[in-house]
């Protein structure tokens, strides 16, 4: 018999009605699932428990939880076969970003899942995510961190929320499915990470300043200049399209370069869902290319945050972590 842990962190998923509307339930996660028969089905794994304390809404998730998930897992990485994570839908491919870089070289499946209605109330997409997350980390078929929703199994650092409303709300833009689970669960082993051969390991992230900054029509990015120069370490830069940014921006090169001669790592990423960044490509992006930016390629946002922050906490020198940046470590990027 095959036996997982499952974790659970807070979300939507364990909520219930408050005076001030939904926010975390009192009664024990373990407690509510033992009422539902489905959760006994002789067809499941057996299953434990581990609910964090205190539980959160995922827009309150910072380095910290995803620190004490790795090292939840890590610490149980022996006793079972795979791995549930419970979690808010708001942060959840931020998370699954996270512990795709770490938890490294991973044995065992950990699936990242939760829901858009509470469990409690009629209509909760939480039961049929939880019972097909729990089948597919007792698989053994499964060697990353991934997200299931709605029926559709993703790689965790490739996923992103679509929807705030609709009951499918994460999508994988630049890489397909790993599995669709209907009547059966059909698995696509020719996009599935293999199992690595290298050891387990865990590499927890350091709380650096990192930041995010979107570029859009008639920016001011001169009064950025301080965030990106003096008090970030890293930067994110969401740009139109292929990597551009507005010919009328000409302080931002002059920042960038400024940036980079403080250390300061710049990625750029695009705003597009879908697509890849190609710094040079539209005389648009050569600036940030001559100013020392790096691509952040087909990542997304979430993964490139995500990215920085494992680089940063690996204590490697600058130009070893960009050029990490543009290289695929787990699955995160097309090279």
């Amino acid at each position: 018999m095959k036996r997982i842990c499952i974790i659970y962190t807070g979300g939507t998923i364990g909520m219930e009605r408050g005076e001030n509307g939904y926010e975390p339930g009192k009664e024990p996660f373990a407690d509510i699932m033992a009422r539902i028969s489905d959760f006994s089905s002789p067809e499941l794994p057996e299953y434990d428990v581990i609910e964090f304390s205190p539980l959160l809404d995922s827009s309150d998730v910072t380095v910290s939880e995803w620190n004490l998930i790795g090292r939840t897992i890590r610490d149980n990485m022996d006793e079972y076969d795979g791995f549930v994570v419970l979690h808010g839908t708001d942060t959840m491919a931020y998370t699954a970003s996270a512990l795709s870089f770490i938890l490294r070289n991973l044995p065992k499946p950990v699936i990242i899942t939760g829901s858009q209605i509470p469990l409690c109330e009629i209509r909760s997409d939480g039961k049929d995510n939880i019972l097909a997350s729990m089948m597919i980390a007792a698989s053994g078929k499964v060697f990353e961190v991934c997200i299931f929703f709605a029926g559709k199994l993703l790689r965790g650092n490739r996923s992103i929320k679509m929807s705030a409303d609709s009951l499918i709300a994460f999508d994988s833009p630049n890489y397909p499915k790993l599995a669709d689970a209907g009547i059966g669960i059909r698995y696509r082993e020719n996009v599935l990470m293999k199992k690595s051969e290298a050891p387990f390991k865990m590499q927890e992230f350091v709380e650096e300043p990192i930041g995010v900054i979107k570029i859009f029509p008639g920016i001011r990015i001169d009064l950025f200049e301080p965030i990106i120069t003096q008090k970030l370490r890293g930067v994110v830069l969401e740009t139109f399209g292929a990597g551009n940014v507005p010919n009328y921006c000409t302080e931002l090169s002059g920042i960038i370069k400024k940036a980079y001669e403080h250390g300061n790592i710049v990625v750029v990423c695009s705003q597009c869902p879908t697509g890849t960044v190609s710094l040079g490509h539209y005389a648009a992006s050569s600036p940030l290319k001559k100013a020392g930016a790096v691509s952040g390629k087909n990542m997304t946002t979430e993964t490139a945050v995500a990215k920085l922050y494992y680089l940063l906490s690996c204590g490697y020198p600058k130009d070893k972590i960009e050029e990490l940046m543009e290289k695929d470590l787990c699955g995160e990027l097309d090279e």
